[in-house]
């Protein structure tokens, strides 16, 4: 790790300026993931700014929208009130993401902002487009059993990590950012990029940018919901696929669907295509299967990674059964 300057902000219009005077400055909030990443000389900011201090750790319902400071704890989001009654598609991705102690430290904000746990990202004697552009990519034709289905490119095959994220999208949430100008908003499902030919952009947050918070409206998908993270050990592991589901169920018919899953893509993947079919169908087993053949349109292995052209669908499947049967 190199030497590094170290500064505290407390006010929002400070942090961004002094990020925006530094092209090698960046922001620290939790640091659950950039410490890791400076540590293996993955990235070398030589300048951090805190921003632990800012005011932006509230949890408020207004005008039937929630809103979530950038600052809020993993852990805080999870167990709040309002979250687990309205909102517990969220809540149960939250629980679901790494452990309990990394829960209490990562911030929302810092969440959206983590990056790929990708080998060959981490491996700074590796090729990676990621990591050093114009390299190559290593997953392909190498290790790839945690690699993406969807969205891919030639420059990367890497997935996003977060489990959070994938609720995020699964519920219609917006970012504001914060900037030089004022405040913008983006749809939570345009924040984060595919890999295209820059995959070491991984969303649309500019130089001199701050997440300040999530919005959120209130649904009527707070009956019927499941969140699947399949992984291969209980605890502390990224997804191999994961599902999040949310269903408006009346009389058998659903009204409303979401889903969107999770380790299968360079960003948050929304099944739009599928939730489109499933509006007006019965919640039934049949249909919940050709939701899951729509979802896996476009997907493509990469060899080691084959088994989640089945998992895939087969984690849909078994998402929308369990949301279906807490009615």
């Amino acid at each position: 790790m190199i030497n590094f300057q170290y500064l505290r902000a407390s006010v929002v219009k400070i942090a961004l300026s002094l990020v925006s005077k530094d092209p090698k400055a960046t922001f620290i909030a939790g640091g659950t993931n950039l410490i890791d990443l400076m540590k293996r000389g993955v990235t070398a900011p030589e300048k951090l700014i805190d921003i632990n201090k800012l005011p932006l750790a509230q949890i408020e319902l207004k005008n039937n929208v929630l809103h979530i400071g950038a600052m809020v704890s993993n852990s805080a989001l999870a167990e709040d009130s309002i979250v687990k009654e309205q909102f517990p598609l969220l809540a149960l991705a939250l629980q679901s993401g790494a452990s309990a102690q990394l829960r209490n430290v990562a911030t929302v904000g810092g969440n959206m902002m983590q990056r790929t746990r990708c080998g060959y990202f981490y491996d700074t004697t590796m090729p990676c487009n990621k990591r050093q552009p114009g390299t190559g990519c290593g997953a392909i034709g190498g290790y790839n059993r945690m690699h993406a289905i969807f969205g891919t490119s030639e420059s990367c095959i890497a997935v996003h990590p977060s489990d959070m994220c994938v609720g995020l999208v699964a519920l219609d949430a917006q970012v504001v950012i914060a900037n030089a100008k004022g405040e913008r908003k983006i749809s939570f499902a345009d924040f984060h990029r595919l890999p295209g030919s820059t995959p070491e952009k991984d969303n649309n947050l500019q130089k001199g940018e701050l997440i300040v918070r999530l919005e959120i409206p209130t649904n009527n998908l707070y009956k019927n919901f499941h969140y699947l993270k399949v992984r291969d050990r209980s605890s502390y592991a990224f997804a191999l696929v994961s599902v999040a589901a949310a269903l408006e169920i009346s009389q058998g018919i659903i009204k409303n669907a979401r889903l969107a899953m999770g380790g299968v893509a360079h960003k948050p993947w929304r099944l739009v295509e599928a939730e489109n079919f499933l509006k007006g169908k019965t919640a039934n087993a049949s249909n919940f299967e050709d939701a899951a053949r729509i979802a896996m349109y476009g997907a493509k292995g990469f060899g080691e990674n084959d088994f989640k052209l089945k998992l895939a669908p087969n984690s849909i499947i078994e998402a929308l059964t369990v949301a279906k049967a807490k009615a």
